[in-house]
């Protein structure tokens, strides 16, 4: 296998997974133009679109491509089907592709059908985890993105995190603003000023990376709900949770 990410729009991954023939399955299509470029310039042909969510970010270049590719299956949640999606899946279907094959997560929260896509070692999770946070919570609550955040968690240390959006350095400077004692959100910190002064990418990333960094992450950790001024007597991971999100939005 091999993983290639693509840029688009103003900080926007669209994913490729290519198998070991050429063929190739195209994550979160939010334009279609710098895909296609990619197709031709490496010789693959797609086997599959796999549509994470509904927002137009993620989903504007998929009618484009299938206009290329006629009868290409595109994968999503229902609440995809208006964007082009013409095969449905829902929580612990699974899906292959060419050679690759797929479990699918639900993964509520950012949107209510919001699903992620998990292909051992690399898991596309659209806007649900990002490296050093989340998504914003725009149809669901609190309670289901933690949830969410929780299962994409449990997943192994050498799981690959192949989200959509170059977040990490903001989401850092939240994180070292909340947690400012953690020395491993310092040094990784610094590590990702590094990368982006030399305009490289900061995904994917390792969930052992993310557990040490991601403060979504951490949220039974009793330092950092000291932080928030969240009783460390009775404080839930999930109230934890909960109140970390609502700091991000206003941060």
């Amino acid at each position: 296998m091999e993983l290639i990410r693509i840029s688009a729009l103003s900080d926007n991954y669209i994913w490729l997974l290519r198998d070991n023939a050429h063929t190739c399955i195209i994550v979160d299509p939010g334009v279609s133009e710098p895909v296609l470029n990619t197709l031709r310039e490496r010789g693959l042909i797609p086997s599959a679109i796999l549509l994470t969510h509904h927002h137009a970010d993620h989903t504007g270049g998929t009618a484009e491509i299938v206009s290329h590719y006629p009868g290409l299956p595109v994968y999503g949640p229902a609440e995809t089907q208006p964007k082009g999606a013409n095969h449905c899946v829902q929580d612990n279907d699974t899906i292959t592709c060419g050679g690759l094959t797929f479990q699918v997560m639900a993964v509520p929260g950012h949107t209510l059908g919001h699903v992620a896509y998990y292909c051992e070692p690399y898991l596309f999770c659209g806007d649900t985890l990002f490296s050093g946070g989340c998504g914003r919570i725009f149809e669901g609550t609190p309670a289901q993105m933690f949830r969410s955040v929780s299962r994409l968690a449990a997943l192994p240390d050498e799981t690959l995190v192949c989200c959509a959006h170059e977040y990490t350095q903001s989401n850092l400077a939240f994180a070292r603003a909340v947690w400012p004692e953690n020395r491993d959100i310092q040094a990784y910190q610094q590590y990702i000023a590094e990368l982006r002064q030399n305009h490289e990418a900061t995904l994917p990333v390792t969930l052992k990376t993310e557990r040490k960094i991601n403060v979504f992450l951490n949220c039974d950790n009793i330092d950092l709900q000291h932080n928030l001024s969240v009783s460390k007597h009775t404080a839930t991971a999930e109230e934890t949770f909960t109140s970390l999100r609502a700091k991000k939005d206003q941060f």
